[in-house]
This record gives C-alpha cells, sequence and structure tokens, in this order.
C-alpha cells in the first residue's frame, strides 16, 4: 500500500517525537510519504493531489478537525467516489478532534495509529456520508464555491462563538472550556437577532420554518465533546443518513441556560427540547436564508458571513478507515 501523510505541525496535542513516532509505525507497514503542511489550504491540495494520482492508496490526516476538514475537501474536489477515491485515515492532534472520536477511533495519538494499523490489515473500512454547503442560486451568495463538512456546521449564534474563539486563539490564547464559555457569553450579549431570528429554513414539499435565531447541522452524534463528556444536539444524527438539523428561535438569558444544561446532559436518547426548539431527521436537503448576515462555520473552522447556504446530505461520500 502506498500511503500520503499529511501532518498539521500547530497540531495541538502532538509533538515533534510523537510524530516521528507515528510516521515510523506507519512507515513500517506501508510505503509512506509524509508532508508537512506549511499554509492554510495546503492540506486541500495535498488532498486533490492525492485525489488525482494514479498511485495513492491511502491519506493519513494528522491534526485536528480543520486539517481533516481540508484533506476530505481536497478528496472530493471532483466530487464522490468512494470506490475509486483513496481511503481515508484520522489521527487526532487537536483539541476536540470530534469526526475521529465519532468514528470510534481513540482520542489518544499512539493508540489512534495502533487502532488504524489494526484496521488497515483487517479491512476494517465504513463509507460514512457527508455534508454539502454551497451558495444558494439566485441570491447574492450564488457565487460562494461549495464546501464538504464532515461532523457539524452551524449558522447564526454558534458560529458567532467560533469566529470568537478563532481570533482569541489567533491571539495567543490556549483553546479551553473556559475560553468558550466566556466567548458565548459575549456572543449572547452581543447578539442582535436573540428574540426575533431573521434565519427561514425552507425544504421540499414542506411549509417553511421561519424566525430562527440559530441553526446547528449535524451529520453525526455527538455534536462536540467537552473534554471526556460527549455532548448531543442531534442525538439520532448519524454517518448513514441525511443530515439533522437543531435551530431555536428564541434565545433569552432564561432559555440558553435550559438549553445549555440540556446540552450537557444530553445522552444518545434524548437531546435539547422545548417550545422554541426545531429538531428535525434525515434531511437530503434545505436551504437557510437570513434577512440579515450571519456567521457560517463548518467542521469549527468560521468561514465569515452568508445570508443563504444550502445544505446537501450526502450518503456513500468517502470510505474511511476504523
Amino acid at each position: 500500500m502506498r500511503a500520503l501523510l499529511v501532518v498539521n505541525p500547530a497540531a495541538t496535542t502532538t509533538s515533534a517525537r510523537t510524530r516521528d513516532v507515528l510516521i515510523h509505525a506507519l512507515a513500517s507497514e506501508m510505503k509512506l510519504e509524509a508532508v508537512t503542511t506549511e499554509y492554510r489550504g495546503h492540506a486541500r491540495d495535498l488532498g486533490r493531489q492525492a485525489a488525482e494520482s494514479e498511485d495513492i492508496d491511502l491519506v493519513v490526516a494528522l491534526g485536528g478537525d480543520g486539517t481533516v476538514n481540508e484533506v476530505v475537501n481536497g478528496l472530493l474536489h471532483h466530487g464522490p467516489d468512494p470506490d475509486r477515491l483513496p481511503l481515508l485515515a484520522v489521527v487526532p492532534g487537536g483539541s476536540t478532534n470530534v469526526f475521529a472520536r465519532a468514528l470510534g477511533l481513540p482520542n489518544d495519538v499512539v493508540e489512534a495509529t495502533g487502532a488504524i494499523l489494526d484496521g488497515l490489515r483487517e479491512r476494517r473500512e465504513r463509507v460514512v456520508g457527508l455534508g454539502l454547503a454551497a451558495g444558494t442560486p439566485g441570491t447574492e451568495d450564488e457565487a460562494v464555491p461549495s464546501r464538504w463538512f464532515t461532523f457539524n456546521a452551524g449558522f447564526g449564534f454558534d458560529a458567532g462563538v467560533v469566529g470568537r474563539v478563532e481570533q482569541q486563539r489567533e491571539q495567543g490564547k490556549r483553546s479551553t472550556h473556559a475560553l468558550y464559555l466566556r466567548q458565548v457569553i459575549r456572543q449572547f450579549l452581543d447578539e442582535p437577532h436573540r428574540r426575533h431570528g431573521t434565519i427561514t429554513l425552507e425544504r421540499a414539499g414542506e411549509e417553511p420554518v421561519t424566525d430562527l435565531v440559530m441553526s446547528i447541522i449535524c451529520n453525526t452524534a455527538p455534536w462536540t465533546f467537552l473534554g471526556n463528556r460527549p455532548v448531543y444536539a442531534s442525538p439520532k444524527a448519524s454517518f448513514d443518513t441525511g443530515l439533522d438539523v437543531l435551530a431555536l428561535s428564541r434565545l433569552s438569558t432564561a432559555s440558553i441556560a435550559r438549553y445549555a444544561t440540556q446540552l450537557l446532559t444530553s445522552s444518545p436518547e434524548r437531546g435539547p427540547r422545548g417550545r422554541h426548539v426545531v429538531s428535525l431527521h434525515d434531511l437530503s436537503g434545505f436551504t437557510l436564508h437570513s434577512k440579515a448576515p450571519l456567521p457560517l462555520q463548518m467542521d469549527g473552522d468560521h468561514l465569515g458571513v452568508r445570508t443563504s447556504v444550502t445544505f446537501t446530505g450526502v450518503r456513500r461520500a468517502l470510505r474511511v478507515i476504523v
């Protein structure tokens, strides 16, 4: 087997020594080329080159969810084709590693590497569905390039939190639960649309859902992790189905405390609920429109503001090692 290892040198939970151990372990089992990313988007370019190559069988992404997202977007640049495209393996190196953990991989670099090698020997593969987001035709965002996401996207409030966290990290702050909590509070205090939402959800054959404050789109469960605690925004979401949506039509001081508590105590059987909660399961496609530009995030990466985004759930998009 010929493999490409894409290494993010800024991965928060790995050291140079750990990366060397990983490279040696993989190289003992396959013909390996290791490339260290040098700029934003480099992992995407490497993924595309691997997809267009005739002799790459496997791409291993070492990094956080952002690195994985870039690799996936590169692999799927010409569209999904699980039988032709290289396999994907993920070694968790970020602070949260939602995609890898949702696949059932250990959250430790060394243990995950061992699990991947076992998976290759035993041919443990899984074809997963992914989400695709694009600018909506006929709107001012129609020229925005489409982008794949592996585990979640957000339009509105939660994307604003992600953007604030990114700003703090660019200023040298560490990614911690306390940092996220502070940014949630600041986003809430600055949120101009928390009582009267600007988002409308449209899907074929159904009445529009209007006046939403925020929308979380899930491709799998859990939605994220707080340390070792899984958090379920849409407990039924799965790599084997379409997309799930959790949306809120109001954010008051009392309601955000209630929903936060529900998220912290969520389980595979029960997620957030209430009068202002909209929960939709297994959607193949839908569009979110906003009366005002709102922030958009995918796989924890802030992508700026949009007024209209069309989402598609694509089943059987990519083969991964589990």
